[in-house]
């Protein structure tokens, strides 16, 4: 398995916290300015894919969420979230 195979097998198995923890970490070292620059493009390459990462998981979890609703009848049902009157 190549190396790159590795690293995208890891972001995959990676669950939300852990790419945002690693995601703030880069910012951080990024924005400390003390890191060479072919560590810095490599850094930048890494925090790209985690944000995908991320975006791609808060995506997914939109989807998945639902509101409660309280039917005339009593009855409790479900509908999508982005049919929440504001």
């Amino acid at each position: 398995m190549t190396e790159e195979n590795k690293e995208m097998e890891e972001l995959n198995n990676m669950s939300f916290e852990e790419a945002l923890g690693q995601l703030e970490n880069i910012v951080r070292e990024l924005e400390s300015g003390r890191i060479k620059l072919d560590d810095a493009v490599n850094a930048y390459e890494k925090a790209m894919s985690l944000k995908k990462l991320c975006s791609d998981k808060l995506a997914a979890a939109t989807l998945k969420v639902e509101k409660i609703e309280l039917n005339k009848d009593g009855s409790l049902s479900t509908a999508p979230l982005d049919n929440v009157e504001a």
